[in-house]
């Protein structure tokens, strides 16, 4: 009896978690994105391995992943307005449709040998633009892809899990493609894979209002974007948090080619399972997302992720065995997948409708366009102190971030109730958890 009663429980636990599928168009964009972001895993993987095997350099590696996301912190709130004004359904199939061309020219260069450094940096910059667009769309694209507000939380979880779950698989095929056939090869599979997510695009039967000609003046809806989302002290302190975390933590990411070289001795498939080991943290992290029916409580779970996220940072770069050091980045992944994750779906549940484009670039400016200088300075510090000692201090300012998040927490509640009465919302969706 006992084990037909669990049994039932995560039955339920897994139809919560999966609601969302039950719409067809977000049926169609999760396994389109499913295809897709394998091949984009693979080309983030085949593109750090080949900058560090053709230079061997840890600026330079922190250089293009500044190249490829510094775009999305200049360009961000100006493509937050556009967002807001055109048809988001036809934005991001534009943006996909340029991202597959911009991997089919890397794979061209790379399959024929001419591939340079500069072409790396090149791209990479014109592919941070895409983002800069691309991203903010695609986020306040849920909403248009679902039927009620309150699924709203699931489905960013959901694109979450696919994400991760991209990630779990894409890193360990790229770390088998790079050891038999090169990196070129990586960047024509992505190429080829956007064409899942185009034509699932394509597919979508969406009833997407066309834009209101009669609006602002851009500057002044830019001006009111900014008024909005730092005059709101919920808003605020979760683009302050996020733009301090991804600076400092997330550089992380660009550091690995050398914790799997010089560190733990391996080639490109350690690299790729390093990948994967926050890949699992990751998805677990988004499985865990997908499961909650509310938002109460998030604000506390999100600053406790946070300084697991640190802690693993640390250990992490004092690990010198392999089972350790992909131990410790499991922790990384699912700190770093919460955190992300659950203060977009606050962001998202809270934010007026007129306005989500605008907020959500500013979302992507704090995550995405913090990363880069974050990049840049870590290889800078890389090269003067070395990759350990700068991923050690990264997860200690993480770890005091989430403390001083945590004690803001208090000062939300005040500011919440009159959104609850607005926007039929749970009681307590900021609460200390």
């Amino acid at each position: 009896m006992e084990y037909l009663q669990n049994y039932l429980f995560k039955a339920r636990r897994l139809k919560l978690a999966l609601r969302d599928l039950r719409y067809r168009n977000f049926r169609l964009f999760f396994y389109g994105q499913g295809v897709s972001l394998i091949g984009t895993w693979m080309q983030t993987i085949a593109m750090s391995w080949l900058v560090f095997r053709l230079t061997g350099s840890g600026f330079l590696l922190g250089l293009v992943g500044f190249a490829t996301q510094f775009p999305a912190f200049l360009m961000g709130p100006f493509a937050g307005v556009y967002v807001d004004r055109l048809n988001r359904l036809r934005m991001v199939i534009i943006m996909q449709a340029l991202a597959m061309i911009q991997a089919f020219i890397l794979a061209a260069l790379t399959l024929t040998g001419a591939v340079k450094v500069w072409h790396i940096i090149a791209l990479s910059v014109f592919l941070g633009i895409i983002y800069a667009f691309d991203i903010p769309a695609r986020q306040a694209f849920f909403v248009d892809i679902i039927e009620k507000r309150d699924d709203l939380g699931n489905a960013i979880a959901l694109n979450s899990f696919v994400f991760n779950g991209a990630r779990l698989v894409g890193p360990s095929i790229a770390g088998i493609v790079i050891a038999i056939v090169g990196e070129g090869v990586c960047f024509l599979i992505n190429g080829l894979s956007f064409l899942a997510v185009i034509i699932a695009l394509l597919a979508m039967k969406i009833a997407q209002p066309e834009p209101n000609n009669k609006r602002a003046r851009f500057l002044e809806e830019l001006r009111e974007g900014f008024g909005y989302s730092f005059g709101s002290v919920p808003i605020r302190s979760i683009l302050i948090f996020l733009a301090l975390v991804s600076f400092v933590g997330l550089p992380y990411i660009v550091l690995m080619p050398i914790f799997a070289k010089e560190v733990l001795r391996g080639g490109p498939q350690t690299l790729g399972f390093l990948i994967a080991a926050s890949g699992i943290g990751a998805l677990s992290a988004a499985v865990y997302l997908a499961s909650r029916n509310s938002v109460d409580g998030l604000g506390g779970v999100i600053a406790i992720a946070t300084a697991i996220f640190g802690i693993g940072l640390i250990g992490f770069s004092l690990s010198h065995l392999f089972l350790l050091s992909f131990i410790f980045l499991i922790f990384v992944g699912g700190g770093m997948m919460i955190y992300l994750v659950g203060s977009n779906i606050i962001l998202q549940t809270i934010v007026e409708e007129d306005k989500r484009g605008r907020v959500m670039s500013l979302f992507t400016m704090a995550f995405m366009g913090m990363e880069p200088l974050g990049s840049l300075l870590a290889g800078s510090l890389t090269s003067v102190i070395g990759a350990p000692k700068t991923l050690m201090i990264g997860g200690a300012i993480c770890i005091l971030g989430s403390i001083m998040f945590a004690r803001n927490l208090t000062t939300f509640k005040d500011t919440f109730p009159p959104l609850y009465d607005k926007m039929d919302l749970v009681p307590g969706a900021i609460s200390e958890g």
